[in-house]
């Protein structure tokens, strides 16, 4: 009984390892992609494939969807390099770079969807 546990254990233990970096949610705009808390995610229109334009100030109020230095791609999910002073990685969907809106308070918010017509709430 105790290695049955134990296994299943290590099971419950490992699996999110093999999960995508960030989750699916239900908004306004239906399906949408969140990160572990539940919050939702964005693009931006001035990244380009593969590279974050969103720096500074920028990146103060769009908080970056941080990847550990040791992440690894998986599907449609890939690691970039912030390529500012934060010297962080950060997770996008497809090539596009993720951010959630600071001002999105409680998951389910799309504030930032349409902000200065360059922000988009992430779908699949």
């Amino acid at each position: 009984m105790l290695k049955k546990t134990l296994a299943i254990a290590l099971i419950c233990v490992a699996a999110p390892a093999f999960a995508d970096p960030v989750g699916m949610g239900k908004t306004a705009k239906g399906d949408t992609l969140v990160d572990p808390k539940g919050m939702t995610l964005y693009t931006f229109d001035k990244d380009t494939d593969g590279k974050s334009a969103c720096t500074g100030v920028c990146a103060t109020n769009w908080l970056p969807l941080t990847a550990a230095a040791d992440a690894k791609p998986t599907g449609s999910w890939t690691v970039i390099d912030r390529g500012d002073a934060s010297q962080n990685k950060q997770w996008a969907y497809k090539g596009k770079p993720l951010y959630t809106w600071s001002k999105d308070t409680v998951p389910g918010d799309i504030g930032g969807d349409g902000f200065n017509g360059a922000w988009h709430v992430a779908q699949p």
